[in-house]
């Protein structure tokens, strides 16, 4: 029996033993394709050697020092990088280990921005349903992710929900994408009044919806009617791209897309590629002015925030993305993905949609087509899918309670940057098969 608290004791793991550019390798020799990047991280695949190269020599040199004493070079240069690429007015960059670790930071300095104000009234935080910000417990209390959330909620601090923009089970049949989004507002805006005005710090929103839903994009002119009822009420915009950013929808930074500029911005994943654990929170320089110019620093840290070894690596992933023109491919292969799903889904009686954007792409299913319903949560098809799309040799990232939190099922894909065309053909061919089965056992 193993003596490592593994997420699910009760499963028996193989055990992973090498990586070969997309494909992961079992201590058997069996291979597997990493259609979902682990959880949307493995952008690069698993064996990229610039960015092995680029660890070792920082581990050499100096693999960590503590940030209340010294920066360093790998820090810098990847902070001058991501800011330089980054949505206009996001100037400064505050680093930490991971996604979870980068939605807590951005809280807490959205509170501590209004405090420094001179707003400490202003305490509020507004998300949305069916959204996933992470385990942590002022991550979870943002979250929408009811499963996630419950046995916890006595331990949670006050968060407030509105709709999320789910075009495929929200929109009405009667509305433009257009006034879906102006409806969404609305709400936004009636829920600012609702708690006072004067008394909410942030809406806080995935760019593109990534675990909970199955990577949801937002319908055109959402995200810059969000900001406009923010900009009103003097509500800070946090984008939550921790899944979605660092070129997985082909774009560096999702919201480039939207055309919308966030005052907080967390990554994660693809920025360290899993070859080290890394995330960040790009701050604005109004926020960053108002730290600066009160008490001088931000009330918070970690202590492997801004590892040397972790900004090395990420630096040579970001790197290596921009000297092999990787983003232009996520968007084709993105394109290849969605077009062969839908083509092959045309009429197949349970799957209700094909959504997303890049190589960040949602499969929902349906008990039936016609109507949306979805799937008794009693059967567990996301469950079975995974086992049998794993028993092929394919990773993906299915999961249940698309729909509420309680009902409903999807298959998230999230595959390397790296694909090519023909592996992006055997991914559709190897998940085909294990949706057949997992129905054909249900």
């Amino acid at each position: 029996m193993s003596t490592v608290f593994h997420r699910s004791p009760k499963q028996s793991l193989p055990i992973a033993v090498a990586g070969d550019g997309i494909e992961i390798i079992d201590s058997t020799g069996k291979r597997y394709i990493d259609a979902s990047g682990g959880a949307a991280v493995s952008c690069l695949g698993h064996s990229n050697q610039r960015v092995i190269d680029a660890i070792k020599r920082q581990a050499q040199q100096l693999p960590y020092a503590h940030t209340s004493f010294f920066t360093t070079q790998p820090a810098e240069e990847l902070a001058d990088r991501l800011v330089a690429a980054a949505p206009q007015g996001l100037e400064h960059v505050y680093f930490v280990s991971g996604g979870s670790e980068a939605i807590e930071a951005a809280l807490k300095l959205a509170r501590q921005y209004f405090v420094e104000k001179g707003e400490p009234g202003r305490r509020h935080f507004i998300a949305r349903r069916q959204s996933y910000h992470g385990n942590t417990l002022g991550a979870l209390a943002i979250g929408g992710n009811a499963w996630r959330r419950e046995p916890f909620l006595p331990m949670l601090i006050e968060a407030h929900h509105v709709s999320p923009c789910y075009a495929y089970r929200e929109q009405r049949a009667d509305e433009t994408d257009i006034e879906f989004a102006q409806r969404l507002a609305d709400e936004l805006e009636q829920k600012i009044l609702e708690l006072g005005a004067d008394s909410v710090a942030a809406f806080v929103a995935e760019t593109v919806v990534g675990a909970t839903a199955g990577a949801v994009p937002p319908v055109r002119e959402y995200f810059r009617k969000i900001r406009a009822v923010c900009d009103r009420y003097g509500v800070l915009l946090i984008l939550d791209e921790i899944m979605s950013g660092m070129g997985r929808t082909g774009y560096l930074y999702a919201c480039e897309e939207d055309g919308v500029a966030p005052d907080i911005l967390t990554i994660a994943k693809g920025l360290g590629a899993g070859y080290q654990p890394i995330g960040a929170v790009l701050v604005s320089e109004r926020i960053y002015r108002t730290i600066v110019g009160g008490t001088g620093f931000f009330q918070h840290g970690h202590t492997y925030i801004g590892h040397a070894t972790a900004c090395a690596a990420a630096l040579e992933v970001q790197r290596v993305i921009a000297d092999d023109k990787l983003l232009p491919n996520v968007l084709a292969r993105g394109e290849q993905l969605r077009g062969l799903l839908r083509e092959h889904y045309a009429k197949h009686p349970h799957i209700g949609d094909v959504r997303g954007r890049g190589l960040f792409v949602g499969v929902e299913l349906v008990s039936d087509r016609e109507t949306k319903a979805p799937f008794d949560a009693s059967l567990k098809l996301h469950a079975a899918i995974r086992r049998e799309a794993f028993a092929r040799g394919l990773m993906v990232y299915p999961m249940g309670g698309t729909v509420d939190g309680k009902i409903g099922d999807h298959v998230l894909l999230a595959p390397p940057f790296i694909c090519t065309a023909r592996d992006i053909d055997e991914i559709v061919s190897r998940l085909a098969d294990a949706i057949d089965g997992a129905l054909a056992a249900i």
